[in-house]
């Protein structure tokens, strides 16, 4: 898709007939919020912005400073393909979030990830991003009733979704999201379409696109689609494995042909910064008290902080080098899911890298064995960490962490920090049915 301009834009409302522009922007949580303008609030837009109350939105102003305005921003505009064109087309623009001065709004999770993104510039580097969301289909929102039984990369007929599939992808890629492949998961009624690697700005506007596009066509067909990250107890989660590289202009900074691993030094101080901080940032990546139901030992989710080639059991992968492809050479952190704030977690992970770099940090060497076949002595013997097991360690941990921090910034640190204890006293106070069946006839 071409660049757009405030004048392509103009053109564009202008030639398909477009009634509504909606403006996005998302919570710290990574809720997608919006409002609809009409086409002659368009220039306007442009240049004042438009002004919205923010005091209702998660993480955003207080009730005595609740001003907002959104800013759209021109790149980002598209029709939505699958709204109906009867009666004129809708748009959308994800917009920046600023205070009533123009200056950019500290809560914004977009400007939290531009914030890191021009730290990175400055010392010459771009970040990248190839994210693999999974998600489940079921029947209604009310229950997990499986529309297939397929297994992994299954095709019909024990995989009814692909039509859900097809035209998911076909939306995305009128949308300018370009789709490497999709195919059935493991578990019954779960998939994944993979995008292919933006900047990672660009990847993290696709990604929650993405989401909503998913969820959209499973509604015209009358079923749901759920990104939470474990819906289904003894099933396989749902993750969002982040491949990830920096680039120097055209050349893949990861690489050095003359390395063992194919990695060069700067490589290996990103792979070490992620696994380093990972405990620390985990709650961004993982926010979910459901998120801590996936990452356990057994269902294919990575929980020991080490790094491999081929091991996919590792939280670090480096997929091996093939002669020709430089350009590949990235990791994929393993433990992000798909129900988390893509700006944020994204943010994370380039500071965490960034640090490696600047520091120095030393990279431990691969883990190639099955991490979740070993004792507790050889992962001692191997200094492997495990992630925080539940959301109440993973944020304590967060709230420790000055990287993250610094990262996000106070008010979104300070914001996130508080909605994840108030999430996790909720869930620790909750009788649940299990406690009920087990203890009630009992105790």
């Amino acid at each position: 898709m071409p660049a757009m301009t405030k004048e392509a834009v103009l053109k564009a409302v202008r030639d398909n007939n477009v009634k509504f522009i909606r403006l996005w922007f998302t919570d710290i949580l990574g809720v997608l919020k919006s409002f609809a303008i009409s086409p002659k609030e368009l220039e306007g837009a442009f240049s004042e912005g438009m002004g919205f109350d923010g005091s209702s939105i998660q993480g955003f102003a207080r009730i005595d400073e609740s001003d907002m305005v959104a800013m759209p921003d021109v790149s980002t505009f598209t029709l939505l393909p699958w709204r109906s064109t009867e009666t004129g087309s809708v748009a959308r623009m994800f917009t920046d979030v600023r205070n009533p001065d123009g200056t950019p709004y500290e809560g914004d999770p977009r400007y939290v990830l531009k914030k890191q993104l021009d730290r990175a510039a400055k010392m010459g580097y771009a970040m990248y991003v190839g994210p693999e969301l999974e998600f489940f289909y079921f029947k209604n929102s009310e229950g997990t009733e499986y529309l297939d039984r397929g297994g992994y990369f299954d095709l019909t007929p024990l995989d009814v979704a692909s039509d859900l599939r097809r035209d998911t992808i076909i939306a995305l890629e009128k949308m300018g999201i370009d789709v490497e492949y999709s195919h059935h998961e493991v578990a019954p009624s779960q998939h994944e379409i993979d995008l292919r690697y933006k900047d990672a700005l660009q990847m993290a506007d696709a990604a929650m696109t993405y989401r909503l596009t998913v969820k959209e066509i499973a509604m015209k067909y009358g079923v749901y689609a759920t990104f939470m990250p474990k819906p289904v107890f003894g099933e396989n989660g749902s993750g969002m494995h982040t491949h990830q590289s920096l680039f120097k202009g055209k050349k893949n900074v990861f690489f050095d042909a003359k390395d063992q691993w194919g990695l060069s030094a700067e490589g290996k101080c990103y792979i070490a910064g992620l696994l380093k901080h990972a405990p620390e940032f985990c709650s961004i990546i993982a926010q979910w008290v459901n998120s801590y139901k996936r990452l356990v030992p057994g269902y294919e989710a990575p929980v020991y902080v080490a790094w491999a080639r081929r091991n996919r059991s590792a939280l670090v992968r480096v997929p091996m080098y093939k002669p020709g492809k430089e350009l590949a050479t990235r990791c994929e952190l393993r433990c992000p899911d798909p129900a988390c704030n893509p700006y944020l977690a994204f943010a994370v992970m380039l500071a965490a890298g960034l640090k490696g770099m600047e520091e120095k940090y030393e990279l431990a060497a691969p883990v190639e064995e099955d991490i979740f076949e070993m004792t507790p002595k050889e992962l001692k013997k191997h200094k492997i960490r495990a992630l925080p097991g539940s959301l109440g360690e993973a944020v304590e941990m967060t709230a420790k962490s000055d990287l993250v921090k610094e990262c996000l910034g106070d008010h979104v640190f300070e914001k996130f920090v508080e909605n994840k204890r108030i999430e996790w006293d909720a869930f620790r106070i909750h009788v649940s049915q299990w406690e009920q069946d087990r203890y009630l006839s009992i105790l």
